[in-house]
């Protein structure tokens, strides 16, 4: 009598796994191709990151998040933006990364709005426009965006692109900080020696509320 050592059954367990992962990929692409917004999503994340079953393929990703974006998917557009930033799939193009992003900025995707904001910044794509890169990052620091609000307290430190304010560049930085983000706390201490201590005292409250009231509409 035969006996199916443990190993073989190692295997055999392994090889089902192993034919379980197509088929769901293959139900999740059938999904997507009827239409299905949630699996659209998930199968360009999918070749994007190869996962699920699915090997790394930044062209079908691109594909998938193009058909979202042409549909006025936010997300997508803002995905889409970055591969055209990184050259991800599609050839390398700044200024079509910086119009999808600006499809997904104008419906208050954070994510976009950064973007465009340290395009103009930096000046990649576009020219260096600091006002612009004020306005937008502005907008996706109210949205809670932690880089945004670090890059926010630095042009009103500096002045670029607003009046130079120490208090409110303070507030942001104190916001980004009490996020966790390490560069914003490590630029505190320089901040703080611009400010009175009623200033200070201020801004430390302010960011302390504005902390409360962004948990709330998390919660």
């Amino acid at each position: 009598m035969w006996r199916t050592s443990a190993l073989a059954l190692l295997f055999a367990a392994g090889g089902a796994f192993a034919a379980e992962a197509p088929s769901a990929l293959q139900e999740l692409i059938q999904r997507a191709e009827a239409g299905e917004r949630g699996a659209m999503h998930a199968l360009a994340e999918s070749y994007y990151a190869g996962s699920n079953g699915a090997e790394q393929d930044f062209s079908r990703a691109a594909q998938w998040y193009q058909r979202l974006a042409k549909s006025g998917d936010a997300q997508a557009q803002t995905s889409l933006g970055l591969m055209y930033s990184r050259g991800y799939g599609v050839p390398k193009n700044l200024a079509e990364a910086h119009r999808w992003w600006n499809f997904a900025a104008i419906q208050n995707d954070p994510g976009a709005q950064y973007n465009l904001a340290l395009g103009y910044s930096n000046g990649e794509g576009v020219a260096v426009d600091h006002e612009r890169a004020v306005r937008w990052f502005r907008q996706a620091a109210g949205r809670g965006h932690v880089q945004a609000q670090r890059n926010l307290g630095v042009h009103y430190f500096e002045g670029r692109g607003v009046a130079r304010d120490p208090q409110r560049a303070y507030f942001w930085m104190k916001v980004a900080a009490m996020q966790g983000d390490a560069p914003a706390e490590d630029a505190l201490p320089v901040m703080r020696k611009e400010l009175s201590a009623a200033q200070l005292r201020e801004a430390e409250s302010e960011a302390a509320t504005w902390m409360k009231q962004q948990r709330k509409l998390v919660q």
